[in-house]
């Protein structure tokens, strides 16, 4: 396939989190055209098993759907220099209350690639470590312990809905299989 060009962008929000452009393209049959681009640093996930097998979760609120969902701890980067797996160990002990000295890379996941540059690398670990949670000041999360076969058959039932956790589950478990 022909490559597609990059000919401009235009920077239309920036914002805390995310910057929002207006890219300006040239696509394989010469046609000019705009698409709406949301540039994100990226963020990490982990998939933190505690001694008894389970997987530490978190239950918090997304506004954009203005709901609860069930989560693997993550979280931005500070910048897009820090290293994914710096960004994972901090929301371990951030979001759960845990760090680790042992972690592993999984898999990963691009949110939405038709829209925006966000990449999650996600990672987990075996060995936790009981530290302190420290939220951010207007984070709220309820924490939850399920083993991997409930989050699967939760995953079937429609009840994690969360794309990177179902993504970081499923590699989990592919990963236990082998």
């Amino acid at each position: 396939m022909e490559k597609f060009k990059i000919l401009g962008k235009t920077l239309e929000h920036h914002g805390r989190i995310v910057d929002f452009y207006t890219y300006d393209m040239l696509v394989p049959n010469g046609n000019h055209t705009r698409w709406d681009v949301i540039e994100h640093k990226g963020a990490a996930a982990i998939v933190p098993v505690d001694e008894e097998g389970n997987i530490i979760l978190v239950r918090q609120y997304r506004g954009a759907i203005d709901d609860l969902l069930l989560e693997i701890p993550a979280g931005g980067r500070d910048s897009v220099d820090e290293d994914f797996a710096v960004c994972a160990a901090r929301e371990l002990e951030e979001e759960i209350g845990y760090r680790s000295d042992e972690i592993h890379h999984l898999v990963d996941y691009h949110s939405a690639a038709a829209y925006t540059s966000e990449k999650i690398a996600i990672y987990y670990t075996e060995k936790l470590i009981p530290s302190k949670q420290h939220l951010d000041e207007n984070e709220f999360v309820q924490i939850e312990r399920y083993p991997l076969s409930k989050l699967v058959d939760m995953i079937a039932d429609g009840e994690i809905t969360d794309g990177k956790t179902v993504a970081a589950i499923m590699a989990y478990k592919v990963l236990r299989n082998k």
